[in-house]
């Protein structure tokens, strides 16, 4: 038996997933969010699943809003016997979790119920958890509160970042996705209610969180630079303007927090309990560059 399909999503972590969806089910059409400004320029950018969709040919929507008549009207045209949602990043109205008949599936990047919520990938690095994972679940009202169908655990290496963990996640969830429909569909699997015991909840990240205090310990700061790597990024104030850091490693030794040195001819700053070594950086209105050549132009470091 065939089963129709509709794909929500949006980021990079959608994208692999969606194209391995595409070939398993018909996928009536792809919901994903609207085009954004970025970059300098502030040029309408389209989210990373639109490209997937357009290369694979599938109707497009871009609602602002999902409460619209339009979008419900649509979806139901589109007639999903299931819906299966990645990282789309806006909550989703009963009236759309109730429309397929077997519920809107959901590829949540942790290993529920840790970490649920909007950030669970930067969440994971930023608390220097050794593991994380994949869970597929039936969406309920709440927030990554739904029924679990599958789930598994991925190692994070200690110099993972957001963006390299992300890809391995999208791997994982991408295989583990089609297996647990195979099984749902044909109503070998049922979903069973997810444990409250260890639940944690990942916060959406605002631009501000990327920026550094060095009162701070620096593991800490070190696992900062690694999870906001796509966005915010991790900034620090450099002459009033922000240096952006985009690699950095932890060296002990003791100094007085935020007091800027060079050790092995890299540009390094003191923290509360050891040092951040800053190994590529972006000064403002330059391009990415190794500590060492900033240095080279940066004689009040």
């Amino acid at each position: 038996m065939s089963y129709r399909t509709v794909f929500m999503g949006s980021s990079d972590f959608s994208v692999s997933i969606l194209e391995e969806l595409a070939r398993h089910y018909p996928v009536s059409g792809v919901i994903t969010q609207a085009d954004k400004p970025a970059g300098r320029g502030k040029q309408l950018t389209p989210p990373p699943v639109k490209l997937k969709a357009l290369e694979l040919s599938l109707p497009i929507l871009q609602p602002e809003k999902l409460k619209t008549p339009e979008v419900l009207e649509q979806l139901v045209n589109w007639q999903p016997d299931f819906i299966v949602v990645a990282a789309y990043g806006k909550i989703l109205r009963q009236n759309i979790l109730d429309l397929p008949r077997f519920g809107c599936i959901n590829v949540h990047a942790s290993y529920l119920p840790r970490w649920r919520g909007a950030s669970p990938i930067q969440t994971a690095i930023l608390n220097g958890d050794s593991s994380t994972g994949v869970t597929i679940m039936v969406m309920d009202a709440g927030v990554d509160t739904g029924p679990i169908l599958s789930r598994e655990k991925v190692l994070i290496d200690p110099d993972d970042d957001a963006i390299t963990l992300s890809e391995k996640l999208a791997i994982t969830g991408s295989r583990l996705l089609i297996s647990t429909l195979e099984a749902y569909l044909s109503g070998s699997q049922k979903p069973l209610p997810q444990e409250e015991d260890g639940a944690t909840y990942a916060a959406m990240i605002q631009k501000e969180d990327g920026y550094l205090d060095f009162s701070s310990p620096a593991e800490e700061l070190e696992r900062k630079v690694r999870a906001f790597i796509d966005w915010p990024g991790a900034v620090m104030d450099f002459g009033g303007q922000a240096l952006k850091i985009r690699k950095a490693r932890v060296i002990p030794g003791k100094g007085e927090p935020g007091v800027r040195i060079i050790i092995d001819r890299y540009p390094c700053v003191n923290t509360v309990d050891g040092k951040l070594l800053l190994l590529e950086v972006k000064p403002a209105g330059r391009n990415w560059m190794s500590g060492a050549d900033f240095l080279r132009g940066a004689r009040d470091w």
